[in-house]
């Protein structure tokens, strides 16, 4: 589906203070960004960032940062930010393949993945966000005992995934084909996209992944 652009989101997104501008330089200084040490945890692909900002309103001891390389897409999160007294979150408009550029090693501990964009042509595989392309990306930025969580409502997708990321080196610790009917389901937050697929009876699937000792460009 086309995303309709919205005039003068590029010109919003440059001058808001919950957008960091040039990224790259607070590579390995993120927490003083936010004036703390307290964990890092990215949403890539954060929509209209319900999901992750009611993380953040949840959990003020975790700094949140949102990605989304749609600039129409971030300025509907920027106008619900608007009307949040947070703290611990900001977002970036940049592309997911260039984090390793903006996070130093380690300096990430959870990545999620929520709703991505299934690729569905076999061309296009390597685009998809659980591909050993972005799982390679992953383990340059997160944790020794970080983590990712991916939630999808597209089965093909999830079936992809749940052989690609272990092909990537990593281990799948749970996983889930009917999120809302497991006990995965505890203290799930939901996106703007599962809330509706969830009123129309649609099973979402999520998993955990992290890594293995085979899994070696992160720090030890």
């Amino acid at each position: 589906m086309r995303l309709r652009h919205i005039q003068g989101a590029e010109e919003t997104i440059a001058s808001s203070p919950f957008v960091i501008q040039e990224p790259e330089h607070h590579r390995g200084t993120w927490n003083q960004v936010f004036g703390n040490s307290h964990p890092l945890e990215i949403e890539v692909g954060m929509g209209k960032g319900r999901f992750i900002m009611e993380k953040a309103s949840a959990s003020p001891d975790i700094n949140y940062i949102g990605i989304e390389r749609y600039s129409s897409v971030l300025l509907r999160g920027l106008q619900k930010r608007s009307e949040m007294d947070l703290e611990n979150i900001y977002f970036m408009c940049i592309d997911a393949k260039d984090m390793a550029e903006i996070f130093a090693p380690g300096e990430v501990d959870r990545i999620y993945l929520n709703f991505s964009d299934p690729w569905p042509k076999d061309r296009h595989a390597k685009r998809r966000l659980t591909s050993p392309v972005f799982m390679s990306v992953y383990d340059k930025i997160l944790a020794p005992r970080g983590v990712v969580e991916f939630k999808t409502d597209n089965r093909g997708l999830f079936e992809y995934s749940l052989e690609s990321i272990p092909d990537a080196g990593w281990e799948i610790t749970e996983y889930t084909f009917d999120l809302h009917n497991s006990p995965m389901a505890e203290g799930n937050v939901m996106t703007e996209y599962e809330m509706k697929f969830a009123s129309e009876g649609k099973p979402i699937c999520k998993l955990i992944a992290r890594r293995t000792s085979t899994c070696g460009q992160g720090p030890a």
